[in-house]
């Protein structure tokens, strides 16, 4: 875990310590930390149901957390929760519309809603972007061109602060780029984006760092490429003669992938090498091969049973 603490608090972002939420017995948190700096594009990963959309939701005071603390662009949002919705653009997992208005009309709304703080000009370049008929009523709309008004609506008043729930999902690859890209030029602008996704390949090519989430709790908080570069290794070795290297599964971190025969194996490393290396020394290696992990392959093996 990347340690923060000596950020000045003007340059925080976002600041989450200890939030917990219980839906009856579930519990959804359990006692989460996160901080983002300003100007930062940060990651988080889960599945559903990992507690991604209720951290969110937490941060905007859509729902209250049993204990903890929040700030957002220095502002608690319990306190004054319309000051950080001025300054943020939220896209939530499921949008919800006025199925008979037009895009154009509801993109209105919202505008309405922000207090006229979105320059019409930009709405329109945005929609050209992402080729959506502002005039088409919503309830004709596909899912992914629903999922574009989202998207639209959370950048047309260029926020200090994006806050989106899987921004990509029903999209075309075409479109998820287009988004990514829109992402990069927010950023560019200063804009602190905070998203949270299941795409492995968008997290790992927009975020500066990650957080993973399990069952209501952070199991990984690191920079992305720290986090697929160190954490886990994928290793093949093929010995000289056939060889009894059993007793490699036996060091910490290390896991047998695969071994068809007794001169050919697949290792699986996560964390420190050092002891795989040392006993290695003892065995006729005849070639080795190290593979870095993608993110998504990262991801896996926090979730494996």
């Amino acid at each position: 875990m990347i340690n923060t603490d000596h950020i000045p608090q003007t340059e925080i972002a976002i600041q989450v310590q200890g939030i917990s939420k219980s839906y009856g017995k579930i519990k959804a948190l359990k006692g989460i930390d996160l901080q983002v700096k300003r100007g930062e594009i940060f990651g988080f990963l889960g599945p559903n149901g990992a507690g991604k959309t209720t951290t969110i939701r937490c941060m905007l005071d859509m729902i209250r957390p049993d204990g903890g603390k929040i700030m957002l662009l220095g502002v608690n949002p319990q306190i004054d929760p319309v000051a950080v919705q001025t300054k943020t653009g939220y896209l939530p997992g499921e949008m919800q519309y006025y199925d008979n208005m037009t895009s154009e009309a509801q993109l209105h709304f919202f505008n309405d809603m922000r207090g006229v703080r979105a320059k019409w000009s930009y709405v329109r370049e945005l929609s050209e972007r992402f080729a959506l008929d502002l005039h088409q009523p919503i309830k004709n709309l596909s899912k992914g061109n629903k999922q574009k008004i989202g998207v639209i609506q959370a950048l047309m008043h260029q926020p200090e602060l994006l806050l989106l729930d899987e921004p990509t999902i029903g999209l075309d690859p075409l479109m998820q780029q287009e988004v990514m890209s829109l992402l990069r030029e927010a950023n560019e602008a200063g804009t602190t984006i905070f998203f949270s996704s299941h795409i492995m390949s968008e997290v790992e090519s927009l975020a500066e760092r990650v957080a993973i989430i399990r069952s209501g709790e952070i199991v990984e908080l690191t920079n992305t490429e720290q986090l697929t570069h160190t954490t886990v290794n994928r290793i093949s070795i093929r010995f000289k003669r056939p060889s009894d290297y059993s007793g490699l599964a036996k060091l910490p971190g290390v896991e047998i992938l695969s071994h068809a025969d007794q001169t050919n194996l697949t290792l699986q490393v996560t964390g420190d090498m050092e002891l795989l290396i040392r006993s290695l020394g003892n065995l006729p290696v005849y070639d080795l091969k190290t593979e870095h992990l993608s993110l998504e392959e990262v991801f896996l093996t926090y979730y494996k049973k």
